[in-house]
């Protein structure tokens, strides 16, 4: 940071003790920052928003996609921020996880509202809580069409909830070559399950996946697709077929995690994984520009989670990125931003959503957020350095705790 920026503006500390069942929560206020300058900004033409595409990149972690773009390996999403702008996007509630991640992406929430903590702490999102169900709302269902064209099977799923006698499931875990546990009622087991008996019989009972409720009022909701190529080009078909309305589209290509569980965070199959979204993305926003769309569409990309330095894993990854043609997006920010951003776009009051949304829109000063901490009988302070009116520093937090905490 330059020195003419650095000049001290003042301390603020925040102390909060909370002792209840549900445990401790720390009001945070958090200074705005501006985005991170990395992409020279071409131009600052706002657009008159009639659609918007949200890109997601699964498992993209935000320093390695920043050696990418010194490297000149992601030209489509440096073209689209030249618009707009690259910012930088922290995880600080949930897990870092496709489940919690997508689920807070699309929501504007927090785990506590939505009851998605984590790939195997999960249940339907309550109903009406999506960007996608917001939207249907607010324009009515014949005046928008909401679209989900998705890579993974298995977390950003809409299967109903079910109850699978367990010999059935054993022999499917077995198979799997998974070990097997002796039934016993209120076990859990994986994937969400838990053994339930009923009369005399186990079952394992799962919880309905994230989408169960909102697929039922999208357009379209596809999952498991698989490869980019066939997400990509489902996404241009839609695109052709929905021209003439106006949309929301997610586009979720899955292929950075996927090579990164494989391979590892600093593999070439990694890089190349974000390569091919890049690459996909150019071919999504050039089909935007030859349907006479691009002008009134704004597209975002960002990541559910990042991954871990080096490693095949994302249990603590929390650094991922917003790159958009937006040119009012003015800060870096948090997950739970991005969905009252995409919302604001629309032309949504976001004070009349119910209940409030946790996150704020990245044009918009970041405002107190409560976070729960942990357990009772806790002891937190918290502090937050400002250096200018414009600039963030990140929390520095002391914690201490006489119990063992459960908490996700």
């Amino acid at each position: 940071m330059s020195s003419s920026r650095a000049k001290l503006l003042g301390l603020l500390i925040i102390a909060a003790v909370v002792v209840s069942g549900a445990g401790l929560y720390c009001a945070i206020y958090v200074r705005t920052e501006p985005k991170t300058i990395i992409i020279t900004r071409t131009g600052t033409v706002e657009k008159t928003v009639r659609n918007i595409v949200l890109v997601g990149w699964d498992g993209t972690q935000r320093n390695h996609l920043k050696e990418m773009i010194s490297r000149g390996e992601v030209p489509n999403l440096v073209a689209l921020a030249s618009e707009g702008g690259l910012v930088d996007i922290d995880v600080t509630t949930g897990a870092t996880d496709t489940k919690a991640g997508w689920t807070q992406i699309l929501t504007g929430y927090s785990p506590e509202k939505t009851g998605v903590f984590s790939n195997s702490r999960y249940q339907p999102i309550p109903e009406g809580y999506t960007v996608f169900e917001r939207l249907e709302t607010f324009f009515g269902p014949e005046n928008i069409v909401t679209v989900a064209i998705i890579g993974k099977k298995g977390h950003v799923d809409n299967d109903p909830p079910a109850k699978i006698p367990f010999d059935q499931w054993a022999k499917t875990e077995a198979r799997q070559g998974r070990k097997v546990p002796t039934p016993k009622a209120g076990l859990k087991v994986n994937d969400g399950g838990q053994i339930v008996e009923e009369n005399g019989v186990f079952y394992v009972a799962f919880p309905g996946k994230p989408y169960f409720n909102a697929s039922k009022h999208m357009d379209l909701f596809l999952n498991g697709l698989g490869e980019n190529e066939k997400v990509g080009t489902t996404a241009i078909q839609n695109l052709e077929k929905y021209k003439d309305k106006r949309f929301f589209f997610f586009i979720h290509f899955a292929q950075p995690d996927h090579v990164g569980h494989a391979y590892g965070e600093n593999s070439r199959q990694y890089t190349d994984g974000i390569k091919s979204d890049d690459e996909w993305t150019g071919k999504i926003v050039a089909k935007l520009k030859e349907l006479g769309l691009y002008d009134k569409t704004l597209v975002y990309i960002t990541a559910d989670h990042g991954f871990d330095e080096g490693k095949t894993t994302h249990s603590n990854a929390p650094y991922v990125f917003v790159a958009t043609d937006d040119p009012k997006i003015n800060r870096n920010g948090d997950r739970a931003d991005i969905t009252p951003t995409i919302l604001k776009r629309f032309g949504l009051d976001l004070s009349k959503i119910e209940p409030p949304l946790d996150g704020t829109p990245l044009d918009e000063p970041a405002y107190v957020r409560v976070t729960r901490l942990g357990s009772s009988a806790a002891i937190f302070s918290c502090w937050v350095v400002s250096v200018s009116m414009h600039d963030l520093k990140k929390p520095t937090c002391a914690y201490t705790n006489s119990h063992s905490s459960n908490s996700p």
